[in-house]
């Protein structure tokens, strides 16, 4: 199956358990990777035939305005919902990267649908 990654598109969402950790906004890098056959599109050389990945990058920036999640299992499975819902791949893997630990490079999870 052809895949579409998009890799560390980052976004500053609000996202925490803690009060203090939900105040601001926070830097997260998610990387979505859709598994999708590019037959058609290759064909006809037609970006209709695919999935838009601009688009999606827009769906997922858009998504977190004005909303705050206290899991970012939770905004990855979000993440997952929307773009299969809107976009129709045939499977999907969300990761989000969190930088929270400082003694860690990052925590990060990972949804597959």
């Amino acid at each position: 199956m052809d895949k579409i990654r998009i890799v560390d598109l980052e976004v500053f969402f609000q996202v925490g358990v803690g009060d203090e950790e939900r105040s601001r906004p926070q830097r997260l890098l998610i990387s979505v990777e859709m598994e999708h056959d590019f037959t058609s599109a290759i064909s006809r050389d037609d970006l209709a035939e695919t999935v838009d990945y601009h688009a999606v990058c827009q769906q997922i920036i858009n998504l977190g305005e004005g909303c705050h999640w206290h899991l970012i299992e939770t905004l990855a499975a979000d993440i997952a919902a929307l773009v299969k819902g809107e976009f129709k791949p045939r499977s999907i893997q969300v990761e989000v990267k969190k930088f929270i630990i400082p003694q860690a490079a990052h925590v990060s999870v990972i949804v597959k649908r």
